[in-house]
């Protein structure tokens, strides 16, 4: 059976190999599932809810992908924009946390709407590199903020806006020793090194008597406070509407880097450069959204941790399959995921933050027109303290520069009809 599902004789490999490809990619994920909880929790969400929903999300994202696209790519909800939910679109803004449910719903359905009609090719070919680095930059620099503040070594200031915080306190201490500690995992290529990260502060910490032990195993939370709380229809609104964009854009360019990258090292591509089965893996991305916005998460993307179980053999969706069946055996751990304070899931937060501003050395720093707008983009994001402005201010102030510097050959009319929507969205609805 399994060898007819995912034809494993036909790409070099066996079920041994694909198990263990599952295992070693979830425990490079894995802290996802106290990671996001902890997050979208601060919109106001239930925390056992989002525990629930990011376990099954994750589990209905993997088990798409292998059974419907074949391919060894594992999702859960995505770092970035489950910060840009609660920090931004609910805590900036004001929105409820269900109006934003219903924006990542409707997000992936447009990302479906696409797939399916291929208009997705359009619109990645018009958008310039030096932006999508700068994307994924202002993203990371934007968890770093979120990852510093909520360890409280950056802290607010009625002067100069924000300053050093305690640096001597146990939780600075504990974050900052977390984040070196996975680092020099991370580059001794250890297994799981940010989930070790977090375990290790998290039992500091009970041994210091900072948080208290729970139990171990317990029956999986309650859904219900998140379950089908979504509201499209105030997500529908029109102020909305570059907030949806902003999912929309974000899981498009994150999901479609990550496959490329993901089946680059794994061997995937065709003879073409071309990933086949590309729609149907764009598709199972997008159900996976609607799925975890109708059970109670942010947006769900492919993780670019797969390819830590690719380098060990993964090479069908068996892979994403054990990925998703170990994110369900999860559900049962929720005693223990609800003790992991913030200090332990910063240093998670500020190593991916690390990863995406990598993106930066991509750019053409020698062509002003190329890596002003690109800084631009990753500077506002977090200074603005939303996403949405930093892609916003990013369009137009390449669209500008281009045209003021003659570079008309850089622009295309996809590109230049954003960038004027995006001016007509600050002048008529503002931030």
């Amino acid at each position: 059976m399994l060898e007819k599902l995912f034809q494993l004789k036909a790409h070099g490999t066996d079920v041994k190999t694909e198990v263990l490809a599952g295992l070693t990619t979830f425990l490079t994920m894995a802290y996802i599932i106290v990671v996001n909880p902890d997050v979208l929790s601060a919109s106001g969400m239930d925390y056992g809810a989002v525990f629930g929903a990011t376990c099954i999300a994750a589990a209905v994202g993997c088990l798409i992908m292998g059974l419907f696209a074949n391919y060894p790519i594992a999702l859960a909800p995505g770092m970035g924009l489950n910060a840009f939910f609660a920090f931004a679109v609910v805590q900036g803004m004001g929105h409820t946390w269900q109006v934003a449910l219903g924006a990542v719903f409707l997000s992936g359905l447009i990302f479906f709407i696409l797939s399916l009609f291929k208009v997705r090719e359009w619109i990645i070919n018009s958008i310039p590199l030096s932006l999508r680095f700068g994307i994924s930059a202002g993203i990371g620099f934007f968890l770093a903020l979120i990852a510093l503040k909520n360890a409280g070594i950056v802290i607010d200031h009625p002067a100069t806006f924000v300053s050093v915080g305690d640096l001597t306190s146990a939780s600075s201490l504990l974050t900052l020793g977390g984040f070196f500690v996975i680092c020099a995992l991370a580059y001794r290529r250890v297994t799981g090194s940010v989930m070790i990260g977090i375990i290790s502060i998290t039992i500091i910490a009970l041994l210091l008597g900072m948080i208290e032990y729970k139990g171990f195993v317990a029956a999986p939370p309650s859904m219900a406070p998140t379950f089908m709380q979504m509201d499209i229809v105030g997500a529908l609104n029109v102020g909305m509407v570059s907030i949806v964009f902003a999912f929309l854009f974000v899981d498009l360019f994150d999901t479609s880097g990550t496959l490329i990258a993901a089946a680059h090292q794994g061997k995937l591509l065709g003879k073409d450069g071309k990933l086949p089965r590309l729609g149907k893996a764009l598709m199972a991305d997008s159900v996976a959204t609607m799925g975890g916005a109708a059970l109670g998460t942010s947006t769900t993307t492919s993780y670019i941790e797969s390819t830590a179980g690719i380098s060990a053999g993964g090479r069908t969706g068996l892979t994403a399959v054990v990925v998703g069946i170990l994110f369900l055996l999860c559900l049962f751990l929720s005693p223990i995921a609800s003790i992991v304070p913030v200090y332990a899931t910063a240093p998670a937060l500020l190593y991916v933050a690390v990863l995406m501003a990598s993106g930066l050395s991509h750019i053409d720093w020698e062509d002003i027109t190329e890596a002003a707008p690109a800084a631009i983009t990753a500077l506002m994001m977090p200074l603005t303290f939303s996403i949405a402005n930093g892609i916003a201010l990013g369009f137009i102030s390449y669209a500008v520069i281009k045209l003021l510097s003659g570079k008309f050959n850089d622009l295309n009319i996809s590109l230049l009809l954003i960038a004027v929507l995006f001016i007509l969205k600050f002048i008529f609805l503002g931030a």
